[in-house]
């Protein structure tokens, strides 16, 4: 029993496996919150774990799942979240929880129940201070499919190592990650005013104290994509106009990568308008701005022949209209910038 009243089971014994927290956000999740804690708690770690629950204003029973995940195992604990913003809740329960090393987690998230242990593993073995490895995008139905091959290659995210895979070594930034405790105070915490792109910015500011962050292809998570065109493009809308408000606030990190879908999007824009322009009877010479449309519709048609090999039918003709969403998307979101 902790100060806090708190029961955190026997503390770890000389030279066993440290403690661990693993913090996670929640809202609207009660399709998957309870088999995401369960396989945390399940995890194959000698050490002491405990799970913290930041529960923002969920619309579905998400709470009532919380609440009878805490009564059946004293490892979880809830903290609330009445903002309902990811970076807010991850602070409350970083905050509320007691461990050395700090896992991040989502509520729908399906992690191996070796996560952890590979996880504080490479932490101690490489001297990071956040660790982590792929994303990996799994769907269930043709749409879904689609974008998860879309979310794994260089054509549809570009080639972070924790989309598509790579060599084990230093990155700019992991997916969700394991943190030293005293990494994340040294730099704060999670920025609150960065609803989304707060883990890139986070991971910025622990490599500017001199901190290293450290992927790793053997930590997998399973991540549901959206399931509609809609969700999708709201979903990379948020990312392409939060991208852009890390650029402002820090713009030495721009690159090609984070300029080429803004780039389709006004060239294929322009040229559109161009070829409009001269087909309504204006000047000849502007239909080469056609050029711009088709040439993406091919990029993305043909690029879809060799990346989606492998996929049903029902989820290969989707892919273009994948693509072409997910770069429109983050392109007008990038073009158009964050309301921070």
């Amino acid at each position: 029993m902790n100060s806090d009243g708190i029961d955190l089971g026997d503390r770890p014994s000389a030279g066993a496996a440290p403690g661990v927290s693993i913090v996670v956000p929640v809202l609207n999740e009660e399709r998957y919150l309870e088999s995401t804690v369960r396989r945390l708690l399940d995890q194959v770690y000698d050490g002491p774990l405990e799970v913290v629950l930041a529960l923002g204003p969920s619309h579905d029973n998400t709470d009532s799942v919380a609440r009878s995940l805490a009564e059946t195992d004293l490892r979880v604990h809830l903290v609330d979240n009445p903002s309902g913003r990811t970076p807010t809740g991850l602070n409350l329960a970083i905050a509320a929880s007691h461990y050395p090393y700090v896992v991040r987690c989502d509520g729908h998230a399906e992690v191996p129940h070796d996560y952890v242990a590979v996880a504080i593993e490479t932490l101690e073995r490489t001297g990071a201070d956040n660790v982590g490895g792929i994303m990996a995008a799994q769907g269930i139905t043709p749409f879904e499919m689609a974008v998860a091959r879309a979310m794994t290659t260089p054509l549809g995210v570009g080639g972070a190592s924790f989309h598509v895979g790579g060599n084990e070594g230093p990155a700019p930034t992991v997916y969700l990650g394991a943190f030293r405790r005293t990494a994340l105070e040294r730099v704060g915490g999670y920025d609150e005013t960065m609803v989304r792109a707060q883990d890139w910015e986070m991971n910025l500011r622990i490599r500017d104290t001199g901190g290293l962050i450290w992927f790793t292809p053997n930590m997998r998570v399973t991540y549901r994509p959206r399931g509609s065109i809609r969700a999708l493009a709201k979903q990379y809308f948020d990312y392409g106009r939060w991208r852009r408000e890390v650029v402002r606030r820090h713009p030495d990190t721009i690159s090609a990568r984070y300029l080429a879908a803004p780039a389709a999007v006004t060239g294929v824009s322009i040229g559109t308008l161009a070829g409009l322009i001269a087909a309504g009877g204006g000047q000849t010479w502007l239909s080469v701005g056609w050029l711009a449309p088709i040439g993406y519709l091919l990029l993305i048609s043909l690029g879809s022949l060799v990346v989606g090999r492998g996929l049903p039918v029902s989820s290969w003709w989707r892919l273009p209209i994948v693509l072409a969403t997910m770069h429109g998307s983050w392109g007008l979101g990038f073009i158009t910038g964050s309301k921070a």
